[in-house]
């Protein structure tokens, strides 16, 4: 069992390892500080101003905003101010989630104690207590500080939050007329933050407030932030180069169109036009959109998203860190196998076990064993013996209305087996099943009884003379749909590890069950000084790792990200925290989960269930897909409107676009990037993953792609102006012309992007389709578009625009699905 160290030096020289301090010895303790183990989180709305104004993306929107409100272009300006909303709820949301963290956390803390001092026991706030008071705790009151446990029997602790275990732990105190030693093993520690769960305990404090192994985990949750994604990052660079180039263009296309003799009125209209067309204004209100649109689909899938940006990275996880109990498992213990003695059925042998089983103990697996065994028959509890740490049995006497009395005992095999009337034949055939079950992850109890004479006074309890009645074995089960999900998982190559601090036995037993490692699953066991980077580097196929401290967890997270995976970590308790707020997405179960777990992660299951987050992954890719399908849908648009904007008032012809030409595309541009590609189909089975942090709109070949169309668009819009106009300089319909190629090139972009599967895609091209036609070829409202009708010609050459536009672009499409970048 692993040692921990004792701080001596913090504990001052007392008269016995059971007397209290004085006030002259408290007084001078208070030099360690109050018991503060959860810091007090700052607030108002200074802070939150100061977090929002971290956010480049907001001062983008801030900054873009105020450019179209300079050029006129109130609408738009006012679109991207009420974008700015979501942003800053989103900021203020996060900022209260921070303080509600550090509420949950102190919900796991004791807010009071029973202390002695001065010769009396006396209640006081947990806060004020110092290293070597001694604290009385009582079953189902939480430890309020590290400390040793110096009195106290049939101790079990109930340290779930802080390692994982399912099972309760049993606790030994130390020598009371011993000197305290200088390292112990973890037996003897109470650690704050865990609960009492049977027995009366006196606990001597030896660490408080940040020294405390909970406090360690407050430090480690609070040095986390929330950076910049590597989307986010992305984003903004193309942003900041697209508004860069357009800056430029519009600079010089305004000194061209001085040079050509245009006067300052046209050169002014030429750059404040190609502005308008050339601001990248759609990238991050389409990639907010599309957040929200995540945070939705998955809510549908039982996983809440309580981070938006959670959607972005979820869907490039490469690597799951999960927690085992209540992750894998169910985090409860049922019994699961039932092995009667001869001459005895599984009925039976469960009710000997119930009836020596304390229905009011707090013990787990009693409840387990109520629970299973149902109303038991009336009879008179005579006496008790309960279970301790030495007899390593619990014992129960009781007289039925017959006037029979019986003793029926359960505990440790090895213990009960000893007290029954066995051969050593039959005790050996008993040990071996013991082992058989212990391998496959299991508790096991065995369980026994004994007749006693009618009336008989008991006042010391049965050790011998027991009939053995048979073993039972206890799991906490896997939860349904797990060993599917690793499956799925190991398919698309994506690593899964099981993290514990749950039995080495129990972690390799879960790992086979659900397919994790095959048959033979890698699992390393740490120790408390073990560095996990370490161990991940020598152990590159690793599947389970057991008796990892939270500080051993993080330490793994941050190791795999450093190797270039994408980390998911799963979990539920206090334990997870730091490891849950350093992940790439932190995934909380939101049924057992603390809420300090549920308040730092950015993904919440609803279900608790292993398999929603494989379905989460795969829902995120698309996601994800459809956000890239989008963007390349803007850059195809974008391009020919930008370089037909420059290009023909260059060559000193009148402009292509005037400002009310712009807001109609942009009218057209907007729903489309935001409404036909986000319910695109899913893709099917989870894809092989692709292992690099750094986010990538698309790759070498697509931009290749998007480069060619975009630019056969822009040709094609720059060809058909310069056709249109003629030698009589027919500019009305040059436009129309123009515009009728772009507006059906756009057609016929997003058709060949979407296949028309949705319904939603076939109205939005049909939109467009109809209202070019009215639009173009009604002359009243032309006139007020400054355009002209087309001829039956035009719109052969448009409608040979939509179907070669359109099968290029498939090409482009079929390429982006099959290859995700």
């Amino acid at each position: 069992m692993s040692q921990r160290h004792v701080p001596l030096d913090n504990i001052p020289a007392l008269d016995s390892g059971v007397a209290g301090l004085n006030a002259i010895q408290v007084e001078k303790q208070r030099s360690f500080g109050f018991n503060d183990i959860v810091p007090q989180a700052a607030s108002g709305w200074r802070v939150v101003a100061r977090d929002t104004a971290r956010d480049p993306m907001l001062w983008f929107l801030v900054l873009t905003a105020v450019l179209f409100g300079l050029l006129g272009q109130v609408t738009e300006s006012l679109t991207l101010l009420v974008a700015m909303v979501p942003l800053l709820g989103m900021d203020a949301y996060l900022h209260q989630r921070t303080v509600a963290s550090a509420a949950g956390l102190a919900s796991r803390l004791a807010s009071s104690a029973r202390v002695l001092r001065d010769g009396q026991w006396q209640a006081i706030a947990s806060r004020e207590l110092v290293p070597g008071d001694l604290v009385e705790v009582t079953p189902g009151e939480y430890f309020p500080a590290d400390g040793l446990l110096v009195s106290g029997t049939g101790l079990q602790v109930d340290e779930s939050t802080l390692t994982g275990e399912a099972l309760p732990v049993a606790k030994r105190t130390l020598e009371p007329t011993a000197p305290l030693p200088a390292r112990t093993s973890e037996e003897h520690w109470g650690t704050a933050g865990t609960r009492l769960l049977t027995g009366t305990a006196w606990l001597r404090i030896v660490c408080t407030g940040g020294q405390t192994r909970y406090g360690e985990i407050v430090r480690s949750a609070a040095e986390g932030s929330h950076a910049a994604t590597p989307l986010q990052k992305a984003i903004g660079e193309l942003v900041a180069v697209l508004l860069g180039g357009a800056v430029v263009m519009c600079v010089v296309l305004a000194a061209v169109r001085l040079w050509h003799g245009h006067g300052w009125i046209d050169a002014l209209l030429s750059a404040v036009t190609l502005a308008v067309a050339a601001l990248p204004e759609e990238f991050p209100v389409v990639y907010t959109f599309f957040l929200g649109v995540g945070v939705l689909r998955l809510a549908r899938k039982k996983a809440l998203v309580r981070r938006a940006v959670a959607v972005e990275n979820i869907g490039r996880i490469t690597c799951i860190v999960s927690d085992k109990t209540g992750t894998i498992t169910a985090g409860s213990l049922v019994l699961a196998h039932r092995a009667p003695a001869d001459g005895l059925d599984e009925a039976s042998v469960l009710q000997v076990a119930t009836l020596a089983a304390r229905p009011d103990s707090g013990d787990p697996l009693d409840q387990a064993l109520h629970g299973a065994a149902g109303p038991l028959p009336q009879a008179t509890r005579l006496a008790d013996f309960p279970f301790t740490e030495a007899r390593r049995r619990e014992t129960v006497v009781w007289s039925r209305a017959a006037g029979e009395t019986t003793a029926f005992t359960k505990g440790a095999p090895e213990t009960v087996l000893a007290m029954c009337a066995l051969s050593d034949h039959e005790r050996d055939g008993w040990i071996a099943r013991v082992e058989a079950y212990a391998r496959s992850g299991h508790k096991v109890i065995a369980c026994a009884r004994r007749g006693l004479p009618a009336g008989a006074q008991i006042s010391v309890e049965p050790e011998e003379g027991f009939q053995f009645a048979g073993l039972l074995a206890f799991e906490d089960p896997v939860r349904d749909g797990v060993r599917e999900a690793i499956a799925d998982c190991m398919a698309a190559s994506m690593r899964v590890i099981m993290v514990t601090g749950d039995h080495p036995a129990t972690a390799t037993a879960i790992a086979r069950e659900i397919g994790l490692g095959g048959s033979s699953p890698q699992v390393v066991v740490l120790a408390p000084e073990d560095d996990a980077g370490a161990v991940l580097g020598g152990h590159p196929g690793l599947h389970v790792v057991a008796r990892a401290t939270p500080a051993q967890k993080l330490a793994l997270v941050k190791a795999l990200q450093a190797e270039g995976e994408l980390v998911a970590v799963t979990g539920d308790g206090v334990n997870d925290v730091p490891a849950l707020r350093q992940a790439d997405v932190g995934v909380a179960m939101g049924e057992r989960g603390t809420r300090s777990a549920r308040e730092v992660a950015p993904v919440v299951l609803l279900d608790d269930n292993f398999r929603t987050i494989v379905d989460a992954v795969a829902e995120g890719r698309q996601l994800f897909q459809n956000l890239r399908i989008a963007f390349a849908y803007l850059l195809l648009v974008h391009l020919p409107i930008v370089l037909g904007a420059a290009a023909i008032p260059l060559m000193g012809l009148p402009l292509l676009f005037l400002p009310i030409h712009i807001v109609w595309l942009e009218l057209v541009i907007h729903p489309t990037a935001m409404m036909a590609f986000q319910d695109l189909p899913l893709l099917g089975p989870l894809a092989p993953v692709q292992r690099h942090r750094r986010a990538r709109f698309f790759s070498a070949q697509t931009w290749l792609g998007i480069g060619l169309i975009g630019g056969l668009v822009s040709v094609a819009v720059v060809w058909s102006y310069l056709h249109a106009l003629g030698t009589d300089r027919d500019v009305e319909h040059a436009r129309a012309m123009a515009l009728a190629v772009l507006l059906v090139a756009s057609a016929g972009i997003t058709t060949g992007l979407t296949r028309l599967r949705q319904a939603t895609s076939r109205g939005l091209v049909v939109a467009k389709l109809v209202s070019l036609g009215v639009i173009v070829q009604t002359p009243a409202i032309s006139q007020l578009l400054n355009l002209r009708p087309l001829h039956g010609a035009d719109w052969a050459l448009v409608c040979l625009a939509f179907v070669v536009i359109g099968l290029m672009t498939l090409g482009l499409a079929s390429r982006m699905r099959q290859h995700p970048d």
